[in-house]
């Protein structure tokens, strides 16, 4: 079985039935409330966890689709959870939720490939609708964040690069529509918007980005939009 075709048989799993979401975060009321509003919203909640170990080993245990991840957690601090977890598996969602808006806990979330984060200021409905645009992949920020993350990638993009790099195979060769998805994920739209522009299903631009995901060795959406403007993707 290819690589594509796995991905393909746990995207078709995870799409099948209710989102499966995980809550991770040390107040047990505040843990409890989110566990129970997003079940009443439709969402399947898993599992839950109160300190980052336990968060490791109950999110391998259960595979949930998404995970509603607070950053300051005992025993293990949220961004290792999440570093840890999405190296594990690379379909696994991250959304952040945090009472934290500083700009150095947004970006290292985000590097550590949380797919978006939200200010726990948010309103029960904006966290429900950012979890299932989570679920699909849609990068899901707290007004003013998106902008933030995609500076910092373009700063890093700009740096000379090093040594190393110089050395690096060459990327495989893009189809031409993969190419255009990509362009378009690094001006920031969601799957649904490329959709839209592209005039194909929302199933169809996910399936280009797994397989671009592929190809070019990367493990998430984040990793993605920085390849695209270190080309210059995102102005083209």
């Amino acid at each position: 079985m290819s690589e594509e075709q796995a991905a393909a048989q746990v995207e078709e799993r995870r799409t099948a039935g209710p989102i499966r979401v995980m809550v991770v975060d040390d107040h047990p009321m505040w843990r409890d409330a989110v566990a129970r509003d997003l079940a009443e919203a439709g969402l399947d909640v898993v599992a839950t966890a109160g300190d980052g170990e336990q968060a490791v080993r109950r999110a391998k245990a259960v595979g949930p689709d998404v995970l509603v991840l607070d950053l300051n957690l005992p025993a293990k601090p949220g961004v290792q959870v999440c570093k840890e977890l999405v190296g594990a598996d690379p379909q696994l969602r991250v959304l952040v939720l945090s009472a934290s808006g500083e700009h150095a806990d947004v970006l290292e979330a985000v590097k550590s490939g949380a797919t978006g984060y939200l200010l726990k200021s948010a309103s029960t409905a904006e966290l429900i609708d950012a979890v299932r645009r989570t679920a699909v992949g849609d990068p899901v920020f707290t007004p003013g964040l998106a902008g933030l993350v995609l500076g910092e990638y373009r700063r890093l993009a700009s740096e000379p690069a090093t040594a190393a790099g110089a050395d690096e195979p060459k990327a495989p060769q893009l189809t031409e529509r993969e190419t255009e998805v990509l362009r378009l994920v690094a001006k920031g739209l969601s799957y649904k918007q490329i959709a839209e522009r592209l005039v194909i299903s929302h199933r169809t631009v996910q399936n280009h980005v797994q397989n671009t995901l592929g190809k070019l060795q990367l493990h998430n959406r984040v990793e993605l939009v920085r390849y695209a403007i270190e080309r210059g993707l995102d102005d083209a």
